[in-house]
């Protein structure tokens, strides 16, 4: 087996099926993305997604780092918002990266959080403004010239070049029903949130299937990736504490309805941990900058099955992996872990890996 000492030399096999995320979580260090980026290539890691925040983290910067370092691997951002950049400026950066990348780029959107749009000044973002959204970069991406007014906003003359029929495909990140829904009417590919149960993932897979069939698309065309938290036991307890009961802490302080909702959670449970002293007016993302006291009192507050991860020994982060494309995903995004700690998890994978899957291509937006 291969792992995270061979050399970029070694031949080792691919793995299209698996994608992880590039700086994890926050980051004061963003150009550690380029040694994660160049080790997990190297690895055979499929795809690598960029999430974007307002600090050190702009999705086009990351996107095109990832790109220059790289010769194979995918990569998608998995998330911008359509309503912090104008479409033109959108479109632009999508056509610049899928040619910089020959094809192995993939623009992800997101609904995005109210509040902080709130005091930004911008609009909350609605299904019909995604999708017109969508609507819009696909017609500047085959060289129309035109004026739009619709749900995204108004703008008398938008265009790119006339010679383009450029085919960049586009991610949705999705949680609830009504945004599976919209991902497989008019997406290429739909990232689903960490921490989902088996049940709730098969749940919204059939989702996504039977929104695409019911828009005239073929189901299979709709690239769907699973998020799953893998922290093994080879990592230290107290990142193991952050990267799981912290991110999810977070989840829970931000968009905690949405979560319980998908997975069918007692709204009672949120309540109570939101209550608690260490929760309530808490300033700042638990995964962040959380004490190992306060993450070992928020262990206590969680309910033991709101973990749904993968964790325990490399062999059994593996099986778990099994078991996201068992309840229907065509891929896994490896989630809270960097690549040098995935390495003994992707070995083991490959001891189990079921065949078939390597007719996956390497754009995270296209499915078989």
């Amino acid at each position: 087996m291969t792992h995270a000492t061979a050399g970029p030399e070694a031949a080792i096999e691919p793995l299209p099926e698996i994608g992880c995320y590039g700086l994890a979580g926050h980051t004061s260090s963003p150009g550690d993305l380029l040694d994660e980026v160049r080790l997990a290539e190297r690895l055979g890691i499929g795809a690598v997604f960029l999430s974007e925040r307002f600090n050190l983290k702009d999705a086009g910067v990351l996107a095109g780092a990832a790109v220059a370092a790289s010769e194979r691997i995918g990569i998608g951002t998995a998330a911008t918002n359509h309503n912090t950049r104008h479409p033109l400026v959108t479109a632009t950066m999508a056509t610049t990266l899928h040619r910089m990348s020959r094809g192995r780029y993939a623009l992800g959107l997101g609904r995005g959080f109210d509040l902080l749009f709130d005091v930004m000044g911008l609009p909350r973002v609605t299904s019909a403004q995604l999708a017109d959204a969508v609507g819009i970069y696909r017609r500047l991406w085959r060289g129309e010239a035109f004026g739009h007014d619709g749900p995204a906003g108004s703008y008398p003359y938008l265009s790119q070049d006339p010679s383009f029929d450029e085919h960049v495909p586009v991610l949705m990140t999705a949680i609830g029903p009504t945004s599976l829904a919209l991902a497989g009417r008019v997406a290429d590919g739909v990232v689903l949130h960490t921490f989902l149960t088996d049940e709730t993932l098969a749940r919204s897979v059939a989702t996504v299937r039977r929104a695409a069939e019911e828009a005239g698309r073929d189901p299979a065309s709709v690239r769907v990736w699973a998020v799953l938290a893998t922290v093994s036991d080879e990592i230290e307890e107290e990142q193991r504490l952050r990267r799981l009961v912290g991110r999810l802490a977070t989840y829970l302080q931000g968009y905690g309805e949405v979560l319980v909702r998908a997975n069918g959670w007692d709204p009672e449970d949120l309540r109570r941990f939101r209550e608690d002293p260490v929760v309530s007016g808490y300033a700042g993302a638990f995964d962040a900058v959380g004490t190992v006291e306060e993450l070992t009192r928020l262990a206590e507050l969680l309910p033991a099955d709101w973990l749904p991860a993968a964790t325990g020994s490399p062999a059994q982060c593996a099986t778990r992996v099994r078991d996201q494309l068992d309840a229907g995903a065509d891929s896994v995004i490896l989630h809270g872990a960097t690549p040098a700690e995935l390495a003994p998890v992707l070995d083991a994978w490959r001891a189990v890996r079921p065949d078939g899957l390597d007719t996956l291509p390497r754009n995270p937006g296209w499915s078989r």
